[in-house]
């Protein structure tokens, strides 16, 4: 897969690729449509999107306006020129046209076909298909990303590869944030402990975005994989963001979702460097960064306590400040916190004792 620079610099530019991965993955139209084209080894040039900025590009052929099916797409494309469709890939607008896109665009493309078909993805900011007449090879083209779709069997296999992976990093997240657990109790938190759990984390959410494009390729193929992200990913998004509200030093500038993207910015080489971490967090360098006691304010640990609402927490929390006073805290004090309530108060009480015992139940050899 060939990316830009700014293909992961934001959520919204990876859904809608995503999005575009499942327009063709196994189980929709369009690819079985592709799949007849490449038995044929016709080749085929397909635009999805009819707005003015392809239109304008465009030469010759004939407007169709009719509903896509599989054979037609498979007739049309044994002619020499594009095949336009509509945003949803559910009609034929025009067949047989020539795309005459800014010549100027550049493209590493040596092919006439894919050529034309990145510059035209990159000029009118749709998705472009090029299938090989060849090589067998379907490529996708959307803005600056080119990506070419692999045989089902191979997707597959490196998704179940994948899973594997993910299953070995949420073991080694859930031993992380155990041990982090134990030491908020005992108040012997140092900055390496909650930065060893987000560095975890983050490579996590790295494993889960790599199978995501797999799920989204597979189409119909993938739906047991998506069953086994979702079980192994369950709840790790809200602990994560629960970590970092916990440590993070917060400032005018300083945001979770602005230490969220910065900590999606790292390269993984950056990533591994756990000083990087502590920046993102709002820390500064100095000798023995990592043996810096800190102190959570007790996000995470409130909201392992069911049926405690987040607005509760956050009260709690901006009461207390931290989560050594929030244990040390009585009945009659946590009754005091909008919100809460004796009944509430009581079961918070409870939630941290319980919390405390089963955590040092698992310290036990």
């Amino acid at each position: 897969m060939q990316v830009d620079e700014g293909f992961n610099s934001g959520d919204d530019s990876e859904a809608l690729f995503l999005n575009t991965l499942r327009m063709v993955a196994p189980g929709t139209l369009l690819n079985e449509s592709l799949e007849n084209i490449i038995r044929a080894r016709t080749g085929a040039l397909i635009v999805i999107g009819d707005g003015p900025d392809v239109i304008k590009i465009t030469s010759g052929g004939f407007r169709l306006d009719c509903e896509l099916t599989a054979a037609r797409l498979y007739e049309l494309a044994k002619m020499d020129g594009a095949i336009i469709l509509d945003d949803e890939a559910k009609r034929i607008v025009l067949a047989n046209v020539q795309l005459l896109p800014d010549p100027t665009i550049p493209s590493d493309e040596t092919g006439s076909r894919h050529r034309t078909a990145e510059r035209v993805a990159k000029q009118t900011h749709s998705t472009v298909l090029a299938v090989s007449q060849r090589r067998n090879v379907v490529t996708l083209y959307r803005n600056a990303i080119k990506y070419v779709l692999r045989d089902v069997g191979l997707t597959l296999a490196k998704a179940n590869q994948a899973i594997q992976t993910l299953q070995e990093f949420r073991t080694i997240l859930d031993k992380s944030l155990a041990r982090l657990t134990i030491l908020e109790f005992e108040n012997a938190v140092t900055l390496g402990d909650p930065i060893w759990a987000v560095q975890r984390r983050e490579m996590l959410r790295r494993v889960e975005a790599e199978i995501e494009h797999y799920v989204a390729e597979l189409g119909v193929e993938g739906r047991l994989i998506e069953m086994q992200l979702q079980e192994l990913v369950f709840d790790v998004e809200n602990e994560g963001t629960n970590l970092v509200r916990d440590y993070m030093l917060p400032s005018d500038n300083r945001t979770i979702d602005s230490v969220k993207k910065q900590l999606k910015r790292l390269s993984f080489d950056e990533l591994v460097d756990q000083v990087l971490i502590a920046r993102a967090l709002g820390f500064s360098t100095h000798m023995n960064l990592l043996e810096q006691p800190v102190c959570p304010r007790g996000y995470r640990i409130l909201s392992k306590i069911p049926k405690i609402p987040s607005f509760v927490v956050d009260n709690i929390v901006e009461t207390f400040g931290n989560l050594p006073a929030i244990l040390n805290s009585s009945v009659e004090e946590l009754d005091k916190v909008e919100g809460v309530g004796e009944s509430r108060a009581r079961t918070i009480k409870e939630g941290l004792k319980r919390l405390r015992e089963s955590a040092m139940i698992e310290r036990r050899p």
